[in-house]
């Protein structure tokens, strides 16, 4: 039987080469940082890093990485069970605490990421009489658990908000029992981000909730890092927040939902992914701790990031660029063309610049980008040779 399926899977995977959309896996042999080192294919050796969610430089702090090593003789590699056997530790709740009390939410759920937190809300809340109305570019762990709940399902256009008003127009004539508006808080193909102020505003008038994954904002988005519900003065008006440890919060993995008190309850008894999934790794706890004292120790981290951010924006449109509009870290380089924009990240390797080409399925059908990450652990110099080279390689691609 699979002689026949393999030829199927080979000519799947042709097709994909042949339309420039193939995604090959680059081998870094150091720890994630500004720059790392690239095993083979390119421009084997160091290079200045551009592609990675590091967005404040912790996954190689040396505080954070002490305390997992310090987390790995107290509390062990892993836990070898589920939370509700014997997965817990004195560690899981205390990172609970903590962050609930960062995000400002009543309580806190661990999951193993935020694909699994994002699989685990919606089944567990909503039935086949409740509506969830989402945002058309929202992450595809939140399209996928939507799809795991019997919930009726309604979509808005991006950001649109006279169009989440006829959603939830139409659901509440339905005759929804509850209705959920769920959104990312930063988009992460574009950097937008999401107008959480008048979401609320809408929910508040439709008598829905509001669920926002956050992240790709957590830690850098907001005065004190809160996110984006900080960022627009919703703290106290959203309902369930989900989101990482393994971007901007450290880089490992690990994911949370922050939510209503009730909320978080019911998902402890009722949501698979937390329910059949292996405790979070101790150390990761323990380093994700660490993380959050270093964010509300100071804001430099913050600060650093936004110059750097600015910089790279503000040179990158003189020189004629397109770049989506915005102050997000998130810088999406327009190319268009698929072939193209993995032809140009592969001349940008060459001179020593790490990023990535994205094309279909991750982006639509002719909106290919290289998506430049900025982070706080590169120089005002790694930003200024990274434009240049962005330059030199658009040069050499219309040669």
């Amino acid at each position: 039987m699979f002689d026949t399926v393999r030829d199927d899977l080979r000519a799947t995977l042709d097709e994909i080469r042949s339309a420039g959309l193939h995604k090959p896996e680059r081998v870094i042999g150091t720890p994630q940082s500004a720059t790392v080192e690239v095993i083979g294919g390119g421009r084997p050796g160091e290079v200045l890093n551009f592609c990675a969610n590091n967005y404040l430089g912790l996954a190689d702090h040396p505080e954070v990485i002490a305390a997992a090593h310090e987390a790995l003789d107290r509390w062990g590699y892993g836990m070898a069970s589920v939370r509700f056997i014997c997965g817990t530790q004195e560690v899981h709740k205390e990172l609970e605490a903590r962050l609930s009390a960062f995000l400002g939410q009543e309580d806190t759920i661990l999951y193993s990421s935020c694909f699994d937190a994002n699989g685990g809300v919606f089944e567990t809340l909503l039935g086949a009489e409740d509506a969830v109305i989402s945002d058309a570019l929202n992450h595809a762990s939140i399209i996928d658990g939507i799809r795991l709940s019997k919930a009726r399902r309604f979509r808005y256009a991006n950001r649109d908000l006279a169009d989440l008003e006829t959603q939830l127009k139409e659901a509440t004539a339905g005759g929804a029992r509850r209705k959920l508006i769920v959104t990312d808080g930063v988009f992460s193909m574009d950097g937008y981000v999401a107008p959480l102020a008048e979401i609320c505003d809408l929910a508040d008038r439709y008598d829905a909730m509001v669920m926002v994954d956050d992240s790709h904002a957590v830690g850098f988005v907001g005065p004190g890092g809160r996110g984006t519900p900080e960022l627009h003065g919703v703290m106290d008006r959203v309902d369930i927040i989900t989101g990482t440890l393994g971007k901007a919060l450290g880089g490992a993995s690990g994911g949370y939902v922050a939510a209503r008190a009730e909320i978080v309850a019911l998902l402890r008894q009722r949501s698979r992914p937390y329910l059949f999934s292996n405790t979070l790794a101790p150390v990761i706890a323990a380093a994700s701790l660490k993380v959050l004292d270093l964010l509300e120790s100071a804001d430099d981290l913050r600060v650093r990031l936004a110059e750097n951010t600015a910089l790279f924006r503000s040179r990158m449109t003189e020189a004629g660029f397109d770049i989506l509009p915005g102050d997000h870290a998130i810088a999406p380089v327009m190319i268009g063309d698929a072939s193209e924009a993995g032809r140009m990240a592969e001349l940008l390797l060459e001179r020593g610049v790490y990023v990535i080409g994205f094309s279909y399925p991750v982006v639509p059908q002719g909106k290919a980008r290289i998506r430049v990450q900025l982070s706080a652990a590169h120089s005002t110099e790694d930003v200024n040779r990274a434009v240049d080279a962005f330059i030199a390689a658009r040069a050499e691609l219309a040669g």
